[in-house]
């Protein structure tokens, strides 16, 4: 398998930025989930399981640092005020939490059409990144495994060509530069049949899918064991095997 896409997810839930190469660190890609919108009269986290209108937004790093929004009709701010009007609610732009601060909470959902075991009111991340998980740092799916859906419905930082990743639960691999732990495949949520920018339609029966033939399970995390630079075309190598 080899990388045929790499993708940085600046502010969660929102549209990310494609990428030629990234240096891939202890918490992942930089910047990867490095901020969040959260709702000021509640405090909570906003994802797009609760708030369907995040994925119509994107995100990118700026140069010399910090994050900046693309709304929906081109506008790019970081002026809270838009991002309030968009959403239609009080919003602030929060960066993650560092060792030390408060674990955030997030909204839950409000139209669960199939049960779902990933769901959850309480964050259980470690500080850092807004992942979903403490062993969620890098998450890799291939062709094989999309098959006819779009892979932007599982907003994996790694798309691989090919087949093959949920065999490698557990063991260790080198991606460009960079040694990984392969875990084990990830839990999926309703955001998976969300609406999506340029034609991507609701579609229900795609949760139910990965529920009945994959028990709920696409894609796979991985934990970086050494820092490294992957690109475009690098290999997926389980340690100990040929290239």
């Amino acid at each position: 398998m080899r990388v045929l896409e790499l993708w940085r997810y600046p502010v969660k839930s929102l549209q990310g930025e494609r990428l030629t190469e990234a240096e891939i660190g202890p918490l992942g890609i930089p910047g990867d989930r490095g901020w969040a919108l959260f709702d000021r009269d509640t405090g909570l986290g906003l994802t797009a399981r609760r708030v369907p209108e995040l994925l119509f937004g994107a995100a990118r790093l700026r140069t010399g640092g910090g994050v900046e929004v693309v709304l929906p009709d081109g506008t790019v701010t970081t002026d809270e005020g838009a991002l309030s009007a968009w959403l239609g609610r009080r919003v602030e732009l929060r960066a993650a939490p560092g060792d030390g601060d408060v674990v955030p909470t997030y909204e839950a959902p409000v139209d669960e059409e199939v049960p779902d075991p990933a769901e959850w009111l309480q964050w259980e991340g470690a500080p850092g990144p807004f992942h979903d998980s403490p062993r969620i740092r890098l998450s890799l799916v291939s062709t094989g495994t999309l098959g006819s859906w779009d892979r932007r419905r599982f907003r994996a930082n790694v798309v691989l060509d090919g087949e093959g990743e949920d065999g490698l639960n557990g063991q260790e691999a080198d991606l460009g530069t960079a040694r990984l732990r392969l875990g084990v495949p990830i839990p999926r949520c309703v955001m998976t049949t969300r609406p999506q920018p340029g034609g991507l339609a609701r579609d229900t029966t795609v949760l139910k899918t990965i529920h009945r033939e994959r028990d709920g399970l696409l894609a796979v995390r991985a934990a970086v064991l050494s820092d490294g630079v992957v690109r475009t075309g690098d290999a997926l190598v389980p340690v100990g095997s040929a290239d």
